[in-house]
């Protein structure tokens, strides 16, 4: 780290402070403020945190300006193209690209994982049958530490590492399970001989006392759609989660944190806002009424699936996807009104000087609902599936977490505007 340092001057005062200047291996230089608060008796104020860095992390890199996004130093563009799900999760959860044996290896023991126990199983029968997919995954997930309550001790690496892929293994059965049970079918189990996503895609869609031949192009997409949204640095999900892991929670409650977090409209929700929005605009004729509405600052109606909190340029993910979706489509000979309302109102945003000026490109999410609309996932399943890839940066930044020395427990601070002290009135007299 640099010892390069910051002053701070006081107006009033002439008091100054010292603020050491952090230097990361990539990105942009980092002060620490803690003498803010010892020196002046001041906290600094940062509305969602936009200009704070809230821990170290060797994981994940993000630089929005340029669009580059970096997973353990490999961009998401070679990993997506030539890895696969599970290759990256190795490499997030254990820092290096994994060997052959070793991915053997790691392949084996997820797979031996992915059973849920027969009492879980029932636990949906408490859910009713329309429940949101989101809902039941919150509860179903936070309730794994009460099946492996002897294997969730945090201060032991071995208890960390098995947590990490039960959760990793059975978040595609747990998916499966809610949405077989949205709709009265009975559970599938996992299979050995088959492949992470060819697993969850028979467990999904699998009818009993038949073999359902898996798509192989159906399986290359989502093993694709699951690369990309595999981590995103500290996303609300994944803040929520290391939040949660200060206190000491087990991880099993940490990650039904971040799915929870994940739910959002503005976060993992966003895919499925894009169909709901598509569904509204209804046909092209309406594109420019609701381009106008989306211009209008006096109108709530947002274009859903444009622009990136981070990415001001634009998102290297859409890049991939973008053409992973025209490929699959033809592929899969997928022709539905919404997919083709969806290119027209692309074509037409990129075109337009509005969009263009403030770097309102399609983002990731702007295309991954249309796949998986493709493949037959229901729109309610949109954010699932999103929650089934995160798992793995999740994972990853709990595990990097709990190897960190001296954690303290996340005590953000705030800046009180409510009304000052003042004295009880008794109720005779107010």
């Amino acid at each position: 780290m640099s010892q390069d340092t910051l002053t701070v001057t006081h107006s009033r005062t002439g008091m100054t402070a010292e603020l050491p200047i952090l230097e990361g291996t990539l990105g942009q230089p980092t002060v620490d403020i803690n003498a803010f608060n010892s020196k002046f008796g001041y906290f600094s104020y940062d509305p969602g945190f936009v200009s704070t860095a809230s821990c170290k992390s060797e994981i994940t890199y993000i630089d929005g300006d340029a669009g580059i996004l970096l997973h353990r130093g490999y961009p998401i563009e070679q990993l997506a193209e030539r890895g696969t799900f599970l290759e990256t999760a190795y490499l997030l959860i254990n820092g290096e690209l994994p060997t052959k044996h070793e991915l053997d290896a790691f392949m084996h023991e997820v797979g031996g994982e992915s059973m849920i126990h027969e009492a879980l199983r029932h636990f949906f029968s408490g859910f009713h049958y329309d429940a949101h997919p989101m809902a039941m995954m919150v509860g179903v997930v936070g309730s794994l530490s009460a099946f492996y309550h002897n294997q969730i001790d945090i201060n032991r690496r071995d208890d960390r590492r098995i947590s990490a892929i039960r959760l990793l293994a059975k978040m595609p059965t747990i998916a499966a399970a809610c949405y077989r049970h949205s709709i009265g079918m009975p559970f599938v189990y996992p299979r050995a001989d088959r492949s992470y996503c060819e697993n969850f895609l028979n467990m999904m869609f699998s009818v009993p006392g038949q073999n359902y031949p898996v798509d192989p192009i159906a399986a290359k997409v989502l093993n694709l759609l699951f690369i990309l949204h595999a981590d995103h640095e500290q996303n609300a999900s994944t803040s929520t989660v290391r939040l949660a892991s200060s206190t000491g929670a087990n991880p099993y409650a940490c990650i039904a944190a971040g799915i929870a977090a994940l739910w959002g409209p503005a976060h993992g929700g966003a895919n499925e806002a894009v169909i709901k929005m598509l569904t509204e605009i209804g046909d092209s004729s309406q594109i420019p009424k609701f381009i106008a509405k989306a211009k209008d600052k006096n109108d709530p109606f947002k274009l859903m699936g444009f622009g990136h909190r981070v990415y001001k340029n634009f998102d290297p993910r859409a890049t991939i996807i973008r053409k992973a979706c025209y490929a699959v489509l033809e592929k899969l000979d997928f022709n539905d009104p919404l997919f083709n309302l969806a290119l027209e109102l692309e074509e037409i945003a990129l075109k337009d000087e509005y969009f263009i000026e403030r770097k309102l490109y399609p983002n990731v999410d702007f295309y991954s609902g249309i796949i998986y609309k493709a493949l037959g996932i229901p729109v309610e399943m949109f954010t699932v599936m999103f929650a089934i890839a995160r798992t793995a940066g999740w994972t990853a930044h709990w595990l990097e977490m709990k190897d960190e020395p001296n954690q303290r427990i996340a005590r953000p601070r705030q800046l009180y505007v409510g009304v000052p002290q003042r004295e009880y009135v008794s109720i005779e007299k107010r």
